[in-house]
């Protein structure tokens, strides 16, 4: 079984989850604070990453919540 990540991305209509190789959102929520407690939320319950994007797209942190045989040394906590 392949890993799908969970994504907080920048929305049209403000912020939203959405699951690796989805074709749509999964949630839409107004602010980057709750997409990203929804995406971690999610991201627990499936054993999963989630990434945290930046309103122009690009990746600005991410957290694993799964069995990482190799897991980062988080410098942030």
């Amino acid at each position: 079984m392949t890993k799908k990540d969970v994504h907080a991305v920048p929305h049209e209509d403000g912020w939203a989850t959405k699951k690796e190789g989805a074709g749509r959102a999964g949630v839409v929520v107004n602010t980057q604070k709750e997409a990203i407690e929804r995406a971690r939320d999610q991201a627990k319950r499936e054993h999963v990453e989630v990434v945290i994007h930046r309103r122009d797209g690009t990746i600005r942190d991410s957290d694993s919540y799964g069995n990482d045989p190799n897991p980062p040394k988080d410098k942030k906590h």
